[in-house]
């Protein structure tokens, strides 16, 4: 443990924590949220470390919170630290707890945001109070930011942020965030701890098939429903091609070494992606969501009678993008929906990647292996987006990392946007720890 990473900051990581998941911030999407009253929790607890809070908002209650903490190298580039404050809708009925209680218990905090990102937030929050309480100074700007909105379109947050004040952010080269440095027990007692140097790009789509009004009972060969189901059919079944990137191709080499296999030829003819995730075990699912784009058909919408054939109908697909694959994802969904139906992003989002020959990726390693000298640190590709994708437009490069030490059958993944979300008290100390070392030592 770093000298001045006392008590106080442990019990910080953890009050934070609890705290935040009572503020009950749920995203229902469609511009309703309240991120204010966790903004203003954020922003008072910097103050009163002496750091100055900006609080910004592109609607009432939709509020962020930005804070820069001088480096000790004015050369050098600024580091970006970033985390939503708001959260998905939860069922209390179906919880063990009220997902809204911030209820510890048995070394376990629980409630919606435990995991899915106001643990992330605490840390940060009592690590930067821990290095002004010591007088620590970073080598590197830090930029700390708080954002709105990261559950729906972050119109509201780190889109608003990138596109409107882009100025806090000046000198930022690299991001810090979600969804990374966790355990994932891969069986036999090996840890990994995927590190997230990637994102695949959103790509929402409507789907709209016009055709010729008629009743029911009559031949219709200009069918709109018909059209419709044929493409979301074609959709559905097509089988995308692999497509390895640096980052997968990095998260595969070290996977198979961690799991004491011969080191995989990427570039061989007829190399069988699918035989080697076969026998990575546990383990494939870090990479298996990532080694193709993908497109899942999720919503219809035809019709208001049965016995009358409408003019159109339309249809949602959650497409995913490799980087590097967006020409072809886009020339294959105009191969697939054919010349009777056409389709356009309802959201689309870039897919990201970054660098795991970085000294900031060496830096997650090495304080990662510090405090866990058994784990396996590898490099994956998110399957999904984080607000990472917005700060790109600067010119930031994005890193998922939330440091958690993680127990055996903790199905943290599960736990996103699930039921009975919840994160241990040891975790949250492991994880500042492991923040502090990292941060410190860029």
């Amino acid at each position: 443990m770093a000298e001045h990473m006392d008590q106080r900051t442990l019990d910080e990581t953890v009050t934070f924590t609890s705290d935040l998941i009572r503020i009950d911030t749920t995203n229902r999407g469609h511009g309703e949220g309240n991120e204010r009253p966790a903004a203003e929790y954020v922003a008072e607890r910097l103050a009163d470390a002496g750091i100055e809070p900006t609080l910004l908002e592109r609607a009432p209650g939709r509020t962020n919170v930005v804070a820069r903490i001088p480096g000790s190298d004015p050369s050098a580039d600024a580091l970006l630290l970033h985390g939503h404050l708001d959260v998905v809708p939860a069922q209390a009925a179906d919880w063990s707890v009220h997902p809204f209680s911030g209820e510890i218990r048995d070394g376990v905090v629980w409630g919606r945001g435990a995991i899915d990102m106001k643990n992330a937030d605490a840390m940060v929050l009592a690590l930067a109070r821990s290095w002004a309480r010591a007088g620590v100074r970073p080598r590197r700007d830090i930029v700390l930011a708080f954002t709105a909105d990261e559950e729906d379109s972050a119109d509201y947050g780190s889109g608003y942020l990138a596109d409107h004040h882009p100025g806090l952010f000046e000198g930022c080269t690299e991001g810090i965030s979600e969804s990374g440095a966790f355990t994932f027990h891969a069986g036999g007692g090996l840890r990994l701890y995927p590190v997230a140097a990637g994102e695949r790009g959103t790509a929402w789509l409507r789907l709209t098939a016009h055709g010729k009004a008629g009743h029911g009972s009559k031949v219709n060969k200009d069918n709109a429903v018909s059209r419709l189901a044929a493409a979301v059919a074609r959709i559905g079944e097509h089988e995308w091609p692999v497509r390895l990137t640096p980052t997968v191709r990095a998260a595969l080499t070290e996977l198979a070494a961690a799991c004491s296999l011969e080191e995989p030829d990427l570039d061989a003819p007829g190399f069988d992606v699918d035989g080697l995730l076969d026998k990575l075990g546990p383990a494939a699912d870090l990479v298996q969501p990532t080694v193709r784009n993908s497109s899942n058909p999720t919503m219809l919408d035809a019709g208001y009678k049965v016995n009358v054939i409408p003019g159109s109908a339309s249809a949602s697909v959650d497409g995913r993008m490799l980087p590097g694959g967006e020409d072809e994802f886009h020339e294959t969904l105009d191969r697939l929906t054919g010349p009777d139906v056409d389709w356009e992003f309802q959201h689309r989002e870039v897919p990201l990647q970054a660098s795991v020959d970085s000294p900031t990726y060496a830096a997650m390693r090495e304080a990662l292996e510090h405090f866990d000298p058994g784990a396996h640190v590898v490099p994956y590709c998110m399957s999904g987006g984080t607000d990472a994708k917005q700060f790109s437009r600067l010119g930031i490069a994005g890193y998922g990392f939330t440091p958690l030490r993680l127990p055996e059958g903790f199905d943290y993944q599960a736990l996103f946007h699930g039921v009975d979300e919840r994160v241990p008290v040891d975790a949250l100390h492991f994880g500042v720890q492991v923040l502090d070392r990292t941060l410190l030592s860029l």
